[in-house]
């Protein structure tokens, strides 16, 4: 009897042990939901708060309010400690506070993380500018605008190329400053005001003809373009093309009437036009009168500016300059240069080598003897 109880107990047990070992992993498994379901409310708490103070961060950023947009940030950190975008607002924030070191401290672990991000390059590249580190400065730039942008940030590309292009040419690096300026050209539309300021700057790192080139794309699309027209003017100065340049200045200043800087370069190269006595066209009559008023306002030249020299002692050829004007000054009369033409070759010699002279002893002249100077540089080994 005992043996059949002992025996009715142990069944009991295999029958009933079962649905214990069921009723506790379904115990255990609602408990491992319910602390996941915790954990998964949690975390997406955390990110909420950090995404809602990242994004306040963001908007005072936006309106340069650096402190609280720091402060937001630094708030937003705390939520998503590792989120990128939180540290790289972060450090942009402290570089609008003049906090540069902690900045780049920052973007120097985010390039370590990312070293093809295009704006990390180019805060660096900022920063390495500011400390005057050249080297550091033109490879992160490079880095910037070879780098990876987003979509609605590609323009940032030719942004920073155009920074750049400003950087070089504030260190007086004018052939690097053009190497990028036709690398940028090749990436430009043709929408008058990005191929005006490309001739703006082929102007600045004295590129005449690509200048020339970008005013003229710009006034293709635009032709009435006032400051294309003042640009394509002075680029054609530049190449020596006068009667081009004059053009151009003449219907830029119909636009800018008051614009002196326009009116006195036209007046120049309008009397270049006027004083080049080898000019194709000129009547012999007109020419011998060109060369008596280059020969006077020579003269007139060189009596003013050999005082204004002082006590420096003259050279040989500044000596000879007065006795040979001189000697010659009673044949270059009308009659004078119709009875021996060749004399105006030696007028015009004379001429030139006093506005040369001149120019490096009292400085830049103006008005006549500027134009010509420029008449004895066109006519340069001719």
């Amino acid at each position: 009897m005992a043996e059949l109880t002992e025996n009715l107990d142990f069944r009991r047990y295999f029958t009933r042990e079962p649905v214990i070992v069921a009723l506790l992993c379904v115990g255990a498994a609602v408990g491992f939901a319910a602390v996941g379901a915790l954990s998964s409310m949690y975390h997406t708490q955390q990110q909420s708060l950090a995404v809602y103070w990242f994004n306040k961060g963001n908007a005072d950023l936006a309106q340069h309010r650096f402190e609280r947009a720091a402060q937001e940030f630094h708030v937003a950190l705390l939520y998503s400690r590792d989120s990128y975008d939180f540290r790289l607002n972060l450090a942009e924030a402290l570089v609008g506070l003049g906090r540069i070191d902690e900045a780049s401290t920052y973007f120097n672990n985010l390039w370590e993380r990312q070293p093809e991000n295009g704006l990390v390059n180019l805060e660096l590249a900022r920063i390495a500018a500011r400390n005057k580190n050249i080297e550091q400065a033109l490879r992160y730039y490079h880095n910037a605008i070879y780098g990876v942008w987003p979509p609605e940030k590609e323009t940032m590309r030719r942004q920073t190329r155009l920074e750049l292009i400003d950087y070089l040419l504030g260190i007086n690096a004018k052939r690097q400053a053009q190497s990028e300026l036709i690398a940028l050209a090749a990436t430009l539309g043709n929408e008058p005001a990005q191929r005006l300021r490309l001739g703006d700057l082929f102007l600045r790192v004295q590129d005449y003809q690509d200048a020339l080139s970008a005013y003229r794309a710009a006034l293709r699309a635009d032709p009435g373009n006032a400051a294309a027209l003042a640009g394509a003017g002075q680029a054609s100065f530049e190449l020596a093309r006068y009667s081009q340049a004059a053009r151009y200045l003449r219907a830029a200043l119909a636009q800018s009437p008051e614009n002196t800087s326009l009116a006195a370069l036209l007046k120049t190269a309008e009397l270049v036009l006027q004083m080049d006595p080898f000019r194709r066209g000129v009547s012999l009559a007109e020419r011998n009168r060109i060369v008596i008023r280059a020969f006077q306002t020579a003269g007139d030249r060189l009596q003013t500016c050999m005082p204004a020299t002082g006590l420096t002692q003259p050279t040989a050829a500044e000596r000879n300059l007065p006795d040979t004007w001189e000697k010659i000054k009673p044949r270059i009369t009308d009659r004078g240069l119709r009875r021996d033409p060749s004399l105006v070759e030696t007028a015009m010699d004379l001429v030139f080598d006093i506005e040369r002279q001149t120019s490096v002893t009292c400085g830049a002249p103006a008005g006549t003897d500027m134009a010509l100077l420029l008449i004895a540089k066109l006519h340069e080994g001719s």
